[in-house]
C-alpha cells in the first residue's frame, strides 16, 4: 500500500495518527528521569571482609589468596582485583558483560561460602555487594548550629538528618564527613594495674560480661507465660565506676579505683571543612534508576523543612553534581532548539517559500517526540547520551521531509496542482526516503550493541538516533505529502537553473569524459585523508571543562590526622589568592564526593585529603586544565604531600600497571619504571604504590619461653591490642542511651602509646601466671606495607599518572618507549586497566560497529534497489568523507577518540544518503524514461543536487552549535564530534557530487559485463 497516496486521500485520520503519537511521546518525555549518564549494569561483584588487626601481607595469605583461587574457576570472570589494608581485605569479581549481574552476584557468594571454613575463624563474615554505579555523591552540605555541640550535631546527622533524607524518593544512602562518634572511654591506669597483676584485656571482658541485658528463661506465675530478664546494663557512664569487678587472681576492684571514665567521643577519623572552616557535613547519593534533578530537589525541600523544624540549625551546600546535570540538561536542549531553528533557516534559504519552510519544520518536532514513545518503553532516561544522540540527528531529521518538499515544489513549478503534484512525487521520491532512512537506521543501531564498557553507555544512543531516524520517516511518508498537498499553493513562475547549479553540470560533464583522472584524484585523495591519522592524537575520552576540580592529598604512611589537616590548610592558604575559585569544600580521612565511579579498590585513610574546588562559570574562567596546571605548581610548595588534581574521570589519568609473582623484583622494576616516567614531559604528577611502606613495631615471640610460661601468641597480641587501642568492636561491652549504643572502650592510659620501654614490661597473662612481655617475646622497630594490591592472582604495583590536558594514546606510545618497560625483568608485565583497556575495546568495538553497519548498509540496499554491484557505487562515497572529518580534528587540534568515532559513524550514514539520492534517480531515469546513461546520471545531478546540498546544509547548520559550544553545556565531548560531521560533511557532499556519478558509470560497466557472460544473475532487470 502506497502510505503517502493514502494519507494525502484521508487527512483527518493522519493528522489523529500525529496528534495522538504527540501526546503520548510527550507523556512518556515527562515520566523520563533526567540524568547525567544512564545507570548501566556491570557484573562486578566485591567481597569485603574484615579482620581486625590483621595486616596486609597477613590478609594477602590467609584471606586473599584463597578467595581468589576460588573466584577463578567462577565462569565468566573477566578480572579479578583485590585490596588489602589494615584488617580489612577486599577482593572485587569483574565478569564479561554477557553476564547478568544478579547471577554474578550468586556465584560469587557460592564461592566464599565454599571455602568459608578455610578462612580465619575470628573474621566477621564475608559481604557480598554487586558495584553500584548510581551510588556516588551528587550533593554534599555542610550544617552549623548556635545550640549543639559537635557530638550532638554528628548525632543529628546521623539521627534526624539521615531519616528526613532517606524518607526523599530516589535518595539512596546519606553519609557524614566530620565530626566526632559518642563514646564511653575506660582508661586504665598502667602502674596500678601492673600492681593488681591484671591486664586491660581482663578488665574489658569482664566487664562486657557485668555490663549486659540478657534473657533468662520464662516462668509461668498466675497461670502466665513471663519471661525473665537479667538487667545488668547501667544507664550512664558515671555508674559504671561503681561496678566491681573480681579479676582472675581472686582480687575484687572497683573500677572508679584503677581508671577514668568519661563520657566523650571517639578520637576522629574524617574531618571536614569549608573554606578554611571546622564543620560538619554529609553527602547524599542517589538510588538506581533515580534523576539527579528529582532527587536534588528533594532534598534541599526535606532540608528546608528540617530547618524550619529546628531554628538554630542552618546547611550550607558544599558540592554540587545536581547543578552541572542540569546545565549539561539545560544546553542540551538549547542546542537541540538552536539546531533546529539552523536547519529550517538552512531550508528557507533554498525554497524561499514560507510554507514550504514550515512544512519542512514541522518534521522536526514530530520527529523527536514520537522517539520519547519508544526511549520510555525501553527503560531510558534524558541523559548526556540520549541528549547527544539527538542532538545529532536534528539535522538529519529533517532531511526526508526536505527532500519530499523540494521534489514536491519542483513538481508544482512544472504546473501541477498541489494535490497532484504532492501525489505524483512523494511516489517518486518514495524508495529513496526509504532507502536513506533504513541505511542511516543499518548505521546507528549497531553501536546498541557493541561489547565493553563503552557498549552499555551506547545502547542508548543507537536506539535513540534509530528510533527518531525512523520516526523522521513516518512524518516523510505520511505527514509532509499531506501538508504539502493542502497548504501549498500552486508555482507562479517556472523553475529555472540558478548560476551554480550550471557550473555543477559543467564539472559533472568534465568528470564523466575524464573517469579515471577522476578516480585516481580521489584515490590520492583517500591515501592522503589516511595519512593525516597518525598526525591525530588519540585517547578514549576528552577532558571536560566542568565548574569543578579536586586536589588530592597523600601524606606518608603513618602519618596523623592533624598532620594531614595541617597540609590541606596550607594547601587552601596556597590556592586561596585564585580569582576563579568560589569555594573549597575539604574533607578528611572520608568522603567520596567527585570521585571517579569507575575507580576500584579506592580507599578511605587519615593519611588523606580532598580539596574540592568550585570554579566559576565556564565564560568567566580560562579552560579548566589551565587551571589544574597552576593548582599542580602552587602545591609543590607543601612539603613531603604527594599532590594529584583533577577529578580523576575519564580522559585525565592513566594508570600503569605492573604486575609480578616475585615482589622484590617487582619493587625494583618499578623503582626505575618510576624513575623514567618523571622524564616525560608536560605531565602532571606521578604517583605510584611502590613506596608505600610504614613503620611498625614487630614482636617476635620466643617460643621456648613462651611455652614454658604457657603464654600463647594470641595471649600477646590480645594484650597488646586492648592496652594500647581497645578491643574489636564486636567485643566491646555499650552504653544503651537516647535510642542508641554508645560503645565502652577500656584501654591504658595514653602516655603508654609513647613509651616502649613500658610495653615491655606490659603483663601477658599464661598458664602460670602473669609474666612480662619482654620474658616471652623480642620487640623490634620494623616496616611493612600499608596497602597490598593483587590484579588476577598476582600482585601489582600502580602508576597514576596525570595526562593534564594530553592526549591518553601519545602518553601510552611514550611510555611505552621507555627502556625500563622495554627491558622488564622476566616474570613481570604490564597490564592495562582503566581508560586504557577501555580505549582499546572501545576502538575494537566501533571498528566491528563500523563493519557491521557497512554490511547492513550493502543488504538494505540489495534488496531495495534488487541488485547486487550498484550498492558498491552508493557506499564509495564513504571513503570520500573521512578526509575531511580528519582535516577538521587536526585542524582545531581534536584527538581521535569516542567522539570523533561518534562523528564517523554518522558522517557513513550521510554520506550513504546523498549517494542513495544520485544513484536511485538514474536507475529511475535510465529505466523508465529509456535515456542513456549518460543523460540519466545528468539528469539525476540536476534534480538531486539541491536537495543533497539542502540537506548537507541543514546537517551543518544543525551541527554548529555543537562545535563551538555555544551554551552552557560542557563543549568537551560534544565539540570534537560536530567538527568531525562538519568536516567530513563538506568533503564528503562535493566529492560525491562529482565523483559517485563516475562510480557508476564504471560499476555499470562491469555490472555489463557479467550480465553478458554470467547469464544475468548479476544487476538483472526487472
Amino acid at each position: 500500500m502506497n502510505v503517502s497516496a493514502w494519507s494525502i486521500r484521508n487527512p483527518l485520520p493522519a493528522c489523529m495518527i500525529f496528534v495522538l503519537l504527540t501526546l503520548m511521546g510527550l507523556f512518556s518525555f515527562h515520566q523520563m528521569k533526567i540524568q547525567n549518564f544512564p545507570d548501566i549494569d556491570l557484573p562486578t561483584v566485591v567481597v569485603t571482609t574484615v579482620l581486625e588487626g590483621a595486616t596486609p601481607s597477613q590478609l594477602e595469605n590467609d584471606v586473599a589468596r584463597k578467595m581468589e583461587d576460588k573466584l577463578a574457576t567462577v565462569q565468566g570472570i573477566k578480572h579479578i582485583f583485590s585490596t588489602l589494608e589494615d584488617g580489612v581485605a577486599t577482593v572485587t569479581a569483574q565478569f564479561n558483560l554477557e553476564k547478568p549481574t544478579q547471577e554474578a552476584v550468586d556465584d560469587v557468594r557460592s564461592a566464599i561460602s565454599a571455602i568459608r571454613n578455610d578462612l580465619p575463624a575470628d573474621i566477621r563474615e564475608p559481604v557480598v555487594t554487586k558495584l553500584e554505579m548510581a551510588a556516588q555523591p551528587i550533593l554534599a552540605f555542610t550544617v552549623h548550629s548556635s545550640r549543639m555541640d559537635q557530638t550532638d550535631l554528628s548525632w543529628f546527622v546521623d539521627n534526624e538528618v539521615a531519616k528526613a533524607l532517606l524518607a526523599v524518593p530516589g535518595v539512596g544512602a546519606v553519609n557524614r564527613v566530620g565530626g566526632v562518634e559518642r563514646q564511653v572511654k575506660i582508661e586504665l591506669d598502667p602502674v596500678l594495674m601492673q600492681g593488681l597483676d591484671a591486664t586491660a584485656a581482663e578488665i574489658s571482658r569482664k566487664l562486657r560480661d557485668i555490663q549486659k541485658e540478657l534473657s533468662g528463661g520464662k516462668t509461668e506465675l498466675g497461670k502466665q507465660n513471663q519471661p525473665i530478664r537479667t538487667l545488668g546494663a547501667v544507664k550512664t557512664a558515671a555508674e559504671l565506676g561503681n561496678i566491681q569487678i573480681p579479676l582472675n587472681n581472686g582480687q575484687v576492684i572497683t573500677l572508679s579505683d584503677v581508671a577514668t571514665i568519661t563520657d566523650t567521643y571517639a578520637d576522629p577519623e574524617t574531618i571536614a571543612f569549608m573554606d578554611g572552616r571546622p564543620v560538619i557535613a554529609f553527602e547524599v547519593s542517589r538510588s538506581r534508576g533515580a534523576g539527579e534533578i528529582e532527587v536534588g530537589q528533594g532534598v534541599v525541600e526535606a532540608l528546608t523543612t528540617l530547618q524550619g523544624k529546628y531554628a538554630d540549625i542552618e546547611f550550607e551546600k558544599a558540592f554540587d553534581m545536581v547543578a552541572p546535570v542540569k546545565g549539561e540538561y539545560n544546553g542540551s536542549m538549547h542546542m537541540l532548539y538552536e539546531g533546529a531553528l539552523l536547519a529550517v533557516v538552512a531550508v528557507w534559504l533554498f525554497l524561499r517559500n514560507v510554507r514550504a519552510t514550515l512544512i519542512s519544520a514541522v518534521a522536526l518536532p514530530m520527529s523527536i517526540i514520537p522517539a520519547f514513545i519508544g526511549m520510555y518503553f525501553l527503560g531510558f532516561t534524558v541523559n548526556v547520551v540520549t541528549l547527544l544522540a539527538l542532538s545529532l540527528v536534528v539535522g538529519i531529521l529533517v532531511d526526508d521531509a526536505i527532500v519530499e518538499v523540494e521534489n514536491i515544489v519542483r513538481h508544482l513549478r512544472m504546473g501541477k496542482t498541489p494535490y497532484q503534484a504532492a501525489m505524483e512525487a512523494a511516489d517518486e521520491i518514495g524508495l529513496a526516503v526509504v532507502a536513506t532512512t533504513f541505511s542511516l537506521i543499518a548505521v546507528f543501531l549497531p553501536t546498541a550493541f557493541m561489547s565493553g564498557i563503552a557498549g552499555k553507555f551506547f545502547k542508548q544512543f543507537g536506539w535513540t538516533a534509530s528510533l527518531a531516524v525512523f520516526a523522521s520517516l513516518v512524518v516523510a511518508r505520511m505527514l509532509t505529502p499531506m501538508m504539502c498537498a493542502y497548504i501549498l499553493k500552486p508555482a507562479v513562475r517556472e523553475d529555472k537553473d540558478a548560476a551554480w547549479m550550471r557550473g555543477y553540470l559543467s564539472l559533472v560533464k568534465k568528470c564523466l569524459h575524464h573517469r579515471w583522472i577522476t578516480v585516481i584524484l580521489s584515490g590520492l585523495f583517500f591515501i592522503g585523508s589516511i595519512m593525516i591519522v597518525p598526525l591525530l592524537p588519540t585517547g578514549f575520552m576528552p577532558a571536560d571543562d566542568t565548574s569543578q576540580t579536586q586536589v588530592y592529598l597523600e601524606l606518608p604512611p603513618g602519618s596523623q590526622i592533624e598532620e594531614t589537616t595541617e597540609a590541606a590548610n596550607h594547601a587552601l592558604t596556597l590556592l586561596a589568592g585564585n580569582p576563579y575559585i568560589e569555594g573549597i569544600y575539604t574533607s578528611i580521612g572520608g568522603g567520596a564526593a567527585g570521585g571517579d565511579m569507575f575507580a576500584i579498590g579506592t580507599t578511605q585513610d587519615v593519611r588523606k585529603a580532598t580539596l574540592t574546588i568550585l570554579l566559576k562559570n565556564r565564560g568567566d574562567r580560562p579552560v579548566k586544565q589551565v587551571l589544574e596546571n597552576e593548582f599542580r605548581d602552587l602545591l609543590l610548595q607543601i612539603p613531603g604531600v604527594r599532590v594529584k588534581v583533577g577529578l580523576g574521570g575519564s580522559g585525565e589519568k592513566y594508570v600503569l600497571v605492573l604486575s609480578g609473582d616475585n615482589a622484590d623484583v617487582l619493587q625494583e622494576a618499578a623503582l626505575n619504571v618510576g624513575r623514567e616516567l618523571r622524564t616525560i614531559g608536560g605531565l602532571g604528577n606521578i604517583s605510584s604504590t611502590a613506596s608505600l611502606v610504614r613503620p611498625e613495631i614487630e614482636i617476635y615471640p620466643k617460643y621456648d619461653l613462651a611455652a614454658e610460661y604457657g603464654v600463647s601468641s594470641v595471649a600477646i597480641a590480645d594484650t597488646l591490642r586492648v592496652a594500647t587501642s581497645g578491643d574489636y568492636e564486636v567485643a566491646l561491652s555499650k552504653l544503651n542511651v537516647d535510642q542508641r549504643q554508645v560503645p565502652i572502650v577500656v584501654s591504658l592510659q595514653k602516655w603508654v602509646l609513647e613509651d616502649i620501654d613500658f610495653l615491655n614490661e606490659l603483663k601477658v597473662p599464661g598458664s602460670q601466671g602473669s609474666v612480662p612481655l619482654s620474658t616471652i617475646a623480642d620487640i623490634r622497630l620494623g616496616a611493612g606495607p600499608v596497602v597490598v594490591n593483587r590484579y588476577d592472582r598476582a600482585r601489582n604495583i600502580n602508576f597514576e599518572i596525570e595526562l593534564s590536558g594530553q592526549a591518553l594514546g601519545d602518553v601510552i606510545k611514550k611510555v611505552m618507549q621507555l627502556p625500563s618497560i622495554q627491558q622488564l625483568p622476566a616474570g613481570i608485565s604490564i597490564v592495562s586497566i582503566g581508560d586504557a583497556e577501555i580505549m582499546g575495546e572501545l576502538f575494537e568495538s566501533f571498528s566491528l560497529a563500523i563493519a557491521v553497519g557497512i554490511i547492513c548498509i550493502y543488504i538494505v540496499l540489495v534488496l531495495l534497489f534488487k541488485q547486487f554491484l550498484h550498492p558498491f557505487t552508493i557506499l564509495a562515497a564513504l571513503p570520500l568523507s573521512l578526509g575531511g572529518a580528519f582535516l577538521g580534528l587536526l585542524l582545531a587540534d581534536k584527538s581521535f577518540s569516542m567522539p570523533s568515532l561518534i562523528g564517523l559513524i554518522m558522517l557513513m550514514g550521510i554520506a550513504t544518503k546523498n549517494s542513495i539520492l544520485l544513484v536511485e534517480y538514474a536507475i529511475l531515469a535510465e529505466r523508465e524514461k529509456h535515456i542513456s546513461r549518460y543523460e540519466a546520471l545528468l539528469d539525476a545531478c540536476h534534480k538531486r543536487a539541491r536537495p543533497i546540498l539542502m540537506t548537507t546544509l541543514a546537517m551543518g547548520a544543525g551541527m554548529v552549535p555543537l562545535a563551538f559550544g555555544l551554551s552552557e553545556a560542557d563543549p568537551g565531548f560534544r565539540s570534537p564530534m560536530a567538527i568531525a560531521v562538519i568536516g567530513g560533511l563538506i568533503t564528503s557532499t562535493f566529492l560525491s557530487l562529482l565523483v559517485i556519478p563516475v562510480v557508476f558509470t564504471i560499476v555499470d560497466d562491469i555490472s555489463l559485463f557479467l550480465q553478458r557472460h554470467f547469464g544475468g544473475v548479476f544487476n538483472k532487470p526487472e
